[in-house]
């Protein structure tokens, strides 16, 4: 048992002697290493993020909404306290959702030096940036690809929108896993602030698509906020036309009525006039009703309109986010100096496993 413990001590100094003997080695590799390394990284397109910031309103969780926000000062989430189905934590589920995706393909963007305007999707796949290296390869395999696949055209989606997020084509199902990519949308439990950052290849368009990423998302979450409530508004605002028109009609009729036999006493006149005058104020009251809760409806579209309180702007980013060009050829020389050493040292390595 001893000896296998001497056999596993490792002799530090005889390592690093046995190194600087190989010095040549270790200079030829880290030469070769260095080299291809940058040939490989610095054609790589440079790319940008930027970031907005968003405080989402909570729904109305009446009691509930105290108790979490106390467990939430202490990091601690007791999930969702809301009837609310569509939730701040949800939101990083939705922008990944092909519906949410497939609004954002026609959004106008325009690079910084102003030689690109034109929308997202065209963008994305006519003005994007490859490695020169991979162009080959790109070239080849797209070739293969349009000789054995057929050409497929996008289906229009309703109200005269570009795509069918229920049926898109290969093409377009291609760019938005990019965009997805491209997309990342981060909830705090401990805070409830929710941060959209996009990363593209012109620090322009990442910052015009993070603006509007926020607002699709307001928009979205306003959307699905009111429906019911605007659904109900359209539906009072019916009534409310019908019963005016039907006031209007019984208001006529009487005073046509009251007109025609303004100098006549008899009983039969009395009563017809009473009976116009019952029929007029009925649809008056039926008018007076539906017009009130028309009112109630309207005031509960601007109730359930939720706010969105921007924390942080969306600004144009004036330094790359990659590719870390030092740090990557660093890494591959660290990497190569420790496969050098294992191949000085597989004899012993083997012995070692």
């Amino acid at each position: 048992m001893d000896d296998n413990k001497q056999k596993q001590k490792i002799d530090w100094m005889a390592v690093v002697k046995n190194v600087l003997t190989h010095k040549s080695l270790f200079i030829k590799v880290w030469i070769i290493t260095f080299v291809l390394s940058c040939i490989w990284i610095l054609p790589q397109p440079r790319y940008y993020t930027a970031e907005v910031s968003v405080a989402p309103e909570a729904a109305d969780t009446k009691s509930a909404g105290d108790l979490a926000s106390l467990a939430s000062s202490f990091g601690v989430s007791i999930g969702n306290a809301s009837s609310d189905a569509i939730y701040p934590q949800l939101y990083p589920d939705l922008l990944g959702s092909t519906e949410f995706l497939v609004g954002l393909l026609d959004i106008r963007v325009r690079t910084l030096k102003g030689e690109v305007e034109t929308d997202y999707y065209t963008y994305l796949t006519e003005y994007q940036k490859q490695n020169l290296l991979l162009m080959p390869i790109i070239s080849l395999r797209n070739w293969i690809r349009n000789q054995f696949e057929e050409k497929e055209e996008n289906i229009p989606g309703e109200n005269g929108k570009r795509f069918n997020p229920f049926m898109l084509s290969r093409s377009t199902t291609k760019v938005l896993k990019g965009v997805s990519g491209n997309i990342r949308c981060n909830y705090s439990r401990t805070t409830d602030v929710v941060t959209i950052s996009v990363t593209d290849q012109d620090p322009l368009v990442c910052a015009l698509l993070a603006d509007s990423v926020k607002e699709h998302l307001q928009s979205f979450i306003t959307e699905y906020r009111t429906k019911k409530s605007k659904a109900d508004c359209e539906y009072y605002e019916k009534l409310t036309d019908d019963a005016k028109a039907e006031y209007n009609k019984a208001r006529e009729a009487y005073s046509r009525f009251a007109d025609a036999y303004m100098n006549i006493t008899r009983e039969s006149y009395r009563s017809e006039l009473d009976a116009l005058e019952n029929e007029m104020q009925l649809k008056f009251n039926v008018y007076s009703t539906v017009s009130t809760r028309l009112d109630a409806a309207r005031a509960k579209v601007q109730e359930n309109t939720p706010a969105f309180t921007t924390l942080t702007n969306a600004t144009v980013p004036v330094k790359p986010a990659g590719p870390k060009r030092m740090i990557f050829v660093a890494a591959m020389l660290f990497l190569a100096t420790l496969g050098t050493v294992a191949h000085l040292y597989r004899k012993e390595l083997q012995e070692w496993f």
